[in-house]
C-alpha cells in the first residue's frame, strides 16, 4: 500500500515538474541583441518593436567600429543578432566571413529601399545588409563673419580664416579631404602622395581652432568658430539653430558613407533579427529613424512621411547631380594607415 501511494505521489510530482517546466519555457521571452553606437536608434522605435512583437531588445553599444569588429571576431559572430555599422568596417567583416545572408522572403519591406543605396562595394550582391542612413561630411560657415569665398576644401587654407575653423577629430576624413584638395582619392595609398598631404595639412594648422569629433557644431552655434568641416547630423544641428549659415558641397568631390544593419554569421536569434530588419524597412519607421539621426534617408517609400523642414535641409537632401560625385571611404593597407597615423599624431601635437 505504501509503495502504491509513493508511486502515485512520485507520478504526481513528476507531472507537476513537467508542467511547471513547460510553462516556464513557454513564458520565456524572446530576445534581440543589437550592437551599435550609443543613442543611434530612437528609443521609441525600440519600444514600439517590442510592443508589436513581444521581443525584448538588449541594446549594446561600442565606442569605435574597430572595437566592434574585434568583439565580432572574438565571438565568431555569435553574441549579437543585429549590428549597425559603417560600410568600410562591414566590408572587412564580410571579407572575414562574419556576415549572415538575409532571407529576404522574411523581409518583405526590403522592396521599399532606394536602389542607389544597394549593392555597393561592401555588399555588391546585396546579400547581407539593410541600409539604415547615409551621409557625407560637409563644410558649413557663417556668411556674416567669413570674408572669403568658400567653394571647397582648398578654401579652408585661406589666410583670412586664421583660428576660425573647426574640423572633426577623425584622421581618415581630415587627411582624406586634404588629398581630395590635391586632386587625389581619399583612399590613396601612395606613400609620396600621403607625405605631401601631410605637409599640406600642417600648413592648415594656423586656421584650425579646434579638432572635435563629438560636438563641433556647438562651436559654430556659439560663435567660437565660423567655419566647420563636420558630419551630416552635426550640419543639421547647426542649421536648426542658425538657419542663415551656408552649406558648401566641396567642388573637389565628396566622401560618402552608408551605415547598415547586418546579421553576424552565428546570430543566436535569427528570426527576431529578420523581423527587426523588416520593421526598420517600413516607410514610416524609416522616416522616423532618419529624423532622429538627422542623416540621409535610404527608403524610397519613406518620403511621404518626412516633414518639410527635413526635406528642405541641405545637409540631408543634396542635389542628385552633386551627390553623383561621391567617393566611399574604404579600408586601406596597414602601411598607408600607419603613415597617416604618424602624420595625424604630429598634426595634433604640433
Amino acid at each position: 500500500m505504501k509503495k502504491t501511494v509513493l508511486r502515485v505521489l512520485s507520478l504526481v510530482l513528476l507531472v507537476s515538474v513537467l508542467v511547471l517546466t513547460t510553462a516556464g519555457c513557454s513564458a520565456k521571452k524572446q530576445e534581440l541583441v543589437i550592437f551599435s553606437w550609443a543613442d543611434y536608434i530612437d528609443p521609441e522605435l525600440l519600444s514600439e518593436f517590442t510592443a508589436n512583437t513581444g521581443i525584448e531588445i538588449n541594446y549594446n553599444y561600442f565606442n569605435s567600429e574597430e572595437e566592434m569588429l574585434a568583439k565580432l571576431e572574438a565571438t565568431d559572430g555569435g553574441d549579437y543578432d543585429i549590428i549597425i555599422a559603417s560600410d568600410y568596417i562591414i566590408n572587412i567583416a564580410r571579407s572575414e566571413g562574419l556576415l549572415k545572408e538575409i532571407n529576404k522572403e522574411k523581409v518583405p519591406n526590403y522592396s521599399n529601399l532606394n536602389e542607389k543605396y544597394l549593392n555597393q562595394y561592401y555588399d555588391p550582391d546585396g546579400k547581407y545588409t539593410i541600409p539604415y542612413v547615409a551621409g557625407t561630411p560637409l563644410i558649413v560657415y557663417n556668411p556674416d563673419r567669413v570674408t572669403c569665398e568658400i567653394t571647397g576644401y582648398n578654401s579652408l587654407w585661406d589666410e583670412s580664416l586664421k583660428d576660425q575653423v573647426v574640423v572633426m577629430d577623425h584622421m581618415r576624413n581630415v587627411i582624406g579631404f586634404t588629398m581630395k584638395s590635391m586632386g587625389y582619392s581619399l583612399n590613396t595609398e601612395d606613400p609620396e602622395v600621403i607625405a605631401k598631404a601631410g605637409e599640406k595639412l600642417m600648413a592648415l594648422k594656423p586656421n584650425i581652432r579646434a579638432l572635435d569629433g563629438d560636438t563641433p557644431h556647438e562651436k559654430l552655434i556659439s560663435g567660437e568658430c565660423t567655419v566647420g568641416y563636420i558630419f551630416t547630423s552635426q550640419v543639421s544641428n547647426v542649421l536648426m539653430e542658425c538657419p542663415n549659415f551656408k552649406v558648401v558641397y566641396p567642388e573637389e568631390g565628396m566622401g560618402f558613407g552608408i551605415d547598415s544593419l547586418f546579421m553576424p554569421k552565428n546570430a543566436p536569434h535569427e528570426d527576431a533579427a529578420l523581423k527587426f530588419m523588416d520593421f526598420m524597412c517600413e516607410p514610416e519607421i524609416s522616416a522616423r529613424a532618419s529624423i532622429f539621426t538627422q542623416y540621409i534617408n535610404c527608403n524610397s517609400a519613406a518620403t511621404q512621411y518626412l516633414p518639410e523642414d527635413f526635406l528642405n535641409n541641405q545637409a540631408v537632401n543634396i542635389p542628385a547631380d552633386v551627390l553623383g560625385d561621391i567617393e566611399f571611404m574604404e579600408d586601406i593597407s596597414t602601411e598607408a594607415t600607419e603613415q597617416m597615423n604618424a602624420i595625424w599624431n604630429e598634426f595634433k601635437q604640433s
